[in-house]
């Protein structure tokens, strides 16, 4: 944005480095707006980078070498074993323990000999390790056994010497119950983290260089943004799905409801999330490629489905996904060595896609290849037409997609509520109508930035953080309750030297606890929002409790007992600039003149096409409205306006899709 002027930019990405893309894609708004990558940069006032590194080395583990230190006893929890066939985080000859104690009540019982602890960090770093993780039993209680730990490593190791290695502490990374969690999360940020330093730095420096003087703020899975130099790697997991569930709360509150799902589909995944009572959730205890984590984190649901999977027939039986094509080689189409027909593929074989406007044109797109793939590889193999055989490979993606999205509404709302969906991604709008079909939901919401829609949402992120510290204790324990404000005046006074790192006063700042509850009997923890001074009102705290009981009710719990404050967190925020959208007047103007033209389109998984108008969507103002079957048509993306749904623009200059009953 710039003068009130807004454009949106998208380039292909290189995962061989993805600060080439990251550049390219500056390049390209700073030709959009005509001026100097300079001078564009001299003048930003923000920039936020998300980037999906960390998750490509899990998947592809090929992440640092990493060594692990235990308390004796406890090398069995250490993430040895993988559920795939791929390779372990760590192996097992990798993880050491140590002989110390801390008890469940923080009580430094016994401390690490130094030389046994030394010996043992030797002979890690002998055996290959590029980075040592300490992990002892009770940390999250008291972690003066895991820092004493790092400063005797660190003093022989110190960072000066080519020698030195990075520590990491788990008592950093969670204070939360949960031991093999907590050893995970900590393995996992080890593991990524050295990567994930060499991107964000040379990012960084790329940006220096070409004038830009700000800091450059890093996406986290948590909700909000930080630099880098406070950035832990396993924040920034899932965090561009995670930025795009934020933009859907953001077109909840423009829009005045309070429950939707978010639904992005791009060239590997199809990310699903949802905003109930004007809230987005986090999972307290995600799942991070299968390892068990508890860093709280956004809640997406991943399906293996996007416009890269691929489709292949085996037995008879069509599967498509999870495997998929990936930037490189991509789908066959792109002409680049991919071997597999896709769902691209077969969208283009249908005709939704034209082969000379994909990217605007700046990518032209081999129909032939495509169905030469499709013939051989399903049509032929099935007794199908390669157009038909494409509905079929379209059909079983949008059932997949459109399933999960199905048992997601009827386990959150219980067949009670009617939520919209919000859809983007670049593939997502040629198969949203048919998701939606699929998900018994009537009204689709698509924002003119929906390509590059978990971009757009970031740029409502606020500079924050979140702290925590595991308690155990009763709520009504109400003298016991009022002990835990040292806990957090301790976390503000942390969060405020961060933030003075971040560029921020005290005053600029503004904070809230998290409270995690669970019954005394165990179970799932549910999460609750509260005031720092929490724990000087009785009255709060009881209004906590009945609202603990209500979410408890939510899991099966219709008596809890005992309610147990497990762990309570302080979340910092500091505001930055966000882009603001602005109402558009409706237009006058004849929709005739915004037809680009005529193409076949192979609806249904038919052999006979049918003639659709093509729509030019960046032409199209708040009041027009077109009946499917359609296709709208931007640089970006393509929206297909299936028969049954129409579409209209309304005053955000949002595409609003509806079933016609």
């Amino acid at each position: 944005m710039r003068d009130d002027r807004v454009e949106m930019v998208k380039v292909p990405t290189t995962p061989h480095d993805l600060t080439v893309c990251f550049l390219e894609c500056i390049k390209a708004g700073a030709d959009r707006f005509g001026v100097p990558v300079e001078d564009l940069l001299y003048e930003t006032e923000i920039i936020r980078f998300s980037n999906t590194i960390g998750t490509n080395t899990i998947i592809q583990r090929d992440g640092s070498k990493v060594g692990l230190l235990v308390t004796a006893g406890r090398e069995t929890c250490a993430p040895t074993k993988s559920l795939d066939a791929k390779t372990p985080l760590i192996n097992p000859e990798m993880v050491l323990g140590l002989d110390e104690e801390v008890s469940s009540r923080g009580e430094v019982l016994k401390t690490p000999d130094n030389r046994v602890a030394l010996s043992c960090a030797q002979e890690l770093i002998d055996r290959g390790a590029r980075c040592l993780v300490i992990a002892f039993a009770n940390s999250e209680f008291n972690p003066e056994n895991e820092q004493l730990l790092r400063r005797i490593i660190k003093h022989e190791y110190p960072r000066d010497f080519l020698g030195s290695v990075p520590v990491f502490l788990s008592s950093d990374i969670s204070r939360r119950s949960g031991e093999v969690e907590r050893i995970n999360a900590a393995v996992l940020n080890a593991y990524i983290h050295a990567k994930l330093v060499r991107l964000l730095y040379k990012a960084g420096e790329d940006l220096r260089q070409r004038l830009y003087q700000k800091s450059l703020f890093i996406v986290h899975n948590n909700g909000a943004v930080a630099r880098v130099a406070k950035t832990r790697a396993i924040n920034t997991y899932n965090s561009g799905p995670s930025a795009g569930l934020l933009g859907a709360r953001l077109i909840a509150q423009r829009y005045g409801i309070s429950d939707l799902i978010s639904a992005d589909m791009g060239g590997t995944s199809f990310d699903i999330g949802y905003v109930q009572s004007g809230q987005v959730t986090l999972s307290l205890n995600p799942d991070v490629e299968g390892f068990g984590v508890n860093v709280p984190m956004l809640a997406i649901r991943a399906i293996g489905a996007g416009g890269g999977s691929i489709a292949t027939v085996e037995n008879n039986i069509l599967q498509v996904g999870p495997q998929s094509a990936g930037a490189l080689p991509g789908p066959v189409c792109f002409d680049l060595g991919g071997a597999e027909p896709t769902v691209t593929d077969a969208d283009l074989i249908l005709g939704i896609l034209d082969p000379a406007f994909f990217l605007g044109g700046t990518m032209k797109l081999n129909r032939e290849k495509a169905q030469t793939v499709m013939e051989e590889k399903i049509a032929r193999p099935l007794g199908l037409s390669v157009q038909e055989a494409a509905g079929r490979v379209k059909n079983s993606i949008d059932q997949a997609m459109g399933s999960g999205i199905k048992k997601l509404k009827e386990q959150i709302w219980q067949g009670g509520g009617d939520p919209p969906l919000v859809v983007y991604g670049g593939a997502g709008p040629a198969h949203c109508c048919d998701i939606a079909d699929v998900a018994g939901i009537g009204k689709i919401i698509i924002t003119p930035f929906s390509p590059v829609f978990s971009a757009f949402a970031s740029s409502s992120m606020d500079v924050g953080h979140l702290y925590s510290r595991r308690v155990d204790l009763l709520l009504e324990n109400r003298e016991g309750l009022r002990v835990l404000n040292r806990h957090v005046a301790a976390m503000q006074e942390e969060a405020l030297r961060d933030m003075r790192g971040e560029g921020f006063s005290p005053d600029q700042v503004s904070s809230e606890l998290d409270l995690l509850v669970q019954s005394g009997s165990g179970g799932p923890e549910v999460q609750l929002t509260t005031e720092t001074d929490f724990f000087n009102h009785p009255s709060k705290i009881e209004t906590a409790t009945k609202r603990a009981c209500t979410l408890l009710n939510q899991f099966g719990i219709t008596d809890p007992k005992d309610l147990v404050l497990t762990t309570v967190s302080l979340r910092v925020r500091a505001l930055v600039p966000h882009y603001e959208s602005v109402e558009q007047p409706s237009t006058s103007k004849n929709l005739q003149g915004m037809q680009k033209g005529i193409r076949t389109v192979f609806l249904n998984g038919t052999r006979d096409g049918c003639d659709v108008t093509v729509y030019e969507g960046n032409s199209l103002e708040h009041g027009h409205h077109i009946p499917g079957p359609a296709l709208i048509e931007t640089e970006h993306t393509t929206l297909l306006v299936a028969s049954g749904w129409t579409a209209r623009v309304d005053q955000f200059t949002n595409t609003i899709l509806e079933k016609v009953s």
